[in-house]
């Protein structure tokens, strides 16, 4: 039971944080994730593949929650979810199934790198010029695989590089973060399946996995995420949050380098 404890706190926090920045909370799930199933020496050679498996699954739980609170603010611009999201979700797909073939230390390297840069966007929290408006199909294609691609590789939702993508095409920002969360949905669809195949045929995967997600885990954690988020959507929409994603980017710095220091 206290494993099921620490899992549902995380995913309290967790939900919190996806409602008020539009995210899906993968990336400060997964080295959370990785320390619990370490410390419960939980198939030790997998611990990265089935963190970042069961937190992807968890982000479409998540985001589900925040969406609706989002959606029913007015928050989310459909027609960009229509023309973004496929192309998020095939990079998220290809990705994540690539990820399950990659060495675990090699997979850490490439997340904590990866988070680094996310925090630091939430730490600066610029709103890039608007450029001009969203790209054309192809375009949006591009960027799409691209997104998603990278966030196969953390277990996110894409909002951490969805959203200044559309602040920097002129969308505003209280649509870019409920838009973003919104494109998280089909990214969090794909990549659970990718993580799930890769480890199908995989040996030594404890009891309760579904491939390489860990059942028990995503369970508690959606429960206790799923409460929460609709409280972080409505504190974006009534309260500052710079100094909140300062706090939130320090966290992830923090949880990146703990989980990059005991891969090595």
């Amino acid at each position: 039971m206290q494993w099921i404890a620490a899992y549902m706190a995380t995913g309290a926090v967790i939900g919190f944080f996806a409602g008020l920045l539009g995210i899906g909370g993968g990336m400060t799930m997964v080295p959370i994730l990785a320390t619990l199933f370490a410390a419960q020496a939980l198939a030790p050679e997998h611990t990265m593949h089935m963190a970042l498996a069961t937190a992807m699954a968890g982000v479409m739980f998540t985001s589900s929650s925040s969406v609706r609170a989002h959606h029913t603010l007015g928050g989310v611009d459909w027609d960009i979810v229509k023309r973004l999201g496929p192309a998020m979700a095939l990079g998220t797909l290809l990705s994540s199934y690539g990820a399950g073939w990659l060495p675990q230390r090699a997979l850490a390297l490439a997340f904590a790198l990866i988070v680094y840069g996310g925090a630091t966007q939430i730490w600066l929290g610029r709103k890039p010029e608007a450029a001009r408006g969203l790209p054309g199909s192809a375009g949006l294609w591009a960027v799409g695989l691209a997104i998603g691609a990278i966030s196969g590789l953390v277990s996110a939702g894409g909002t951490f590089l969805s959203m200044p993508f559309m602040l920097w095409c002129g969308v505003p920002m209280r649509t870019a973060i409920g838009t973003g969360a919104a494109l998280g949905l089909p990214v969090a669809l794909m990549g659970t399946v990718g993580y799930v195949v890769s480890g199908w045929s995989v040996g030594g995967l404890p009891g309760g996995t579904l491939g390489f997600v860990y059942l028990p885990a995503l369970a508690a954690v959606v429960l206790a995420s799923i409460w929460t988020a609709p409280y972080g959507a409505r504190a974006a929409h009534r309260m500052p949050v710079a100094t909140l994603r300062r706090v939130f980017a320090l966290v992830l710095y923090a949880l990146a380098t703990k989980m990059l220091l005991s891969d090595w």
